[in-house]
């Protein structure tokens, strides 16, 4: 077993293979017997990589952001975070980030034993990158419902320890630096938050992790221990809510085991 820690030290994607910049972060090499290849690439605004295929496929994970891909004769896709992309062996394609804000995702691929590797063409044409935008326009002219002036929709109903006297609710923004790891801690009270920038990974201890994007919300019970609360490579902002008993404060207190 091998544990790599992050940061780790990304290069500039070649210039043959990319329109923009973006940065490569080598997350596992093929060793001995496997042949399997895992990156993670982020794309600056606008950046896409060339019309190109892969020997035996590619997998790509969104992990923030969202990215635009395309294969050749179909429509240019839209893939936000926490979507995956199966593409497959010798298929032609593109992908690469929208104009207006940065995308990384991972790149997982088997790599063949003859040593071939990915085989670039052209570049993607400036009409090509853009025609997203047009079939974005069509599918909201197919609409024929009006938007209503107003929603509500319950993005959480959970039930609360009986009985909590609240005398007041403490409403914090919160924001957490890139790559930092808040660590195992423990809340006074429950506590509510949703995420409004970036990303983190959750976890209550003894459950399973979960990525937070932009628009989830989360909760922590008081006295539960939080196994992780980790800020992803943009770091993350977040709105936490704490209701709290009169003349108690809230505090996140670390456990020495």
């Amino acid at each position: 077993m091998q544990i790599s820690r992050a940061p780790r030290t990304g290069v500039p994607a070649l210039s043959e293979w990319i329109t923009g910049d973006a940065v490569i972060e080598e997350l596992a090499a093929p060793t001995g017997p496997s042949r399997t290849q895992v990156d993670s690439v982020r794309f600056t605004p606008g950046a896409r990589t060339r019309w190109h295929n892969h020997p035996l496929g590619q997998v790509l994970v969104v992990t923030n952001g969202t990215a635009l891909v395309q294969r050749r004769g179909g429509e240019v896709e839209t893939v936000p975070a926490g979507d995956t992309v199966r593409i497959e062996a010798g298929e032609w394609h593109w992908h690469g980030a929208t104009p207006d804000a940065a995308m990384t995702h991972l790149a997982i691929e088997e790599l063949p034993e003859d040593g071939r590797t990915a085989e670039f063409a052209e570049a993607v044409t400036d009409e090509e990158y853009a025609a997203w935008r047009t079939d974005s326009a069509q599918a909201a002219d197919a609409e024929t419902e009006p938007a209503p002036p107003m929603s509500r929709v319950i993005v959480m109903d959970q039930k609360l320890p009986d009985p909590l006297l609240t005398h007041r609710l403490e409403i914090r923004r919160i924001t957490v630096a890139p790559g930092y790891a808040a660590g195992l801690h423990v809340h006074n009270g429950p506590v509510f938050g949703n995420i409004v920038s970036g990303a983190a990974v959750y976890q209550i201890e003894g459950e399973q992790a979960v990525l937070l994007r932009p628009g989830d919300v989360f909760y922590e019970p008081e006295g539960v221990r939080i196994a992780r609360f980790d800020a992803q490579e943009d770091g993350v902002t977040f709105f936490g809510y704490f209701p709290l008993a009169d003349g108690i404060d809230a505090e996140l207190v670390i456990p020495e085991d």
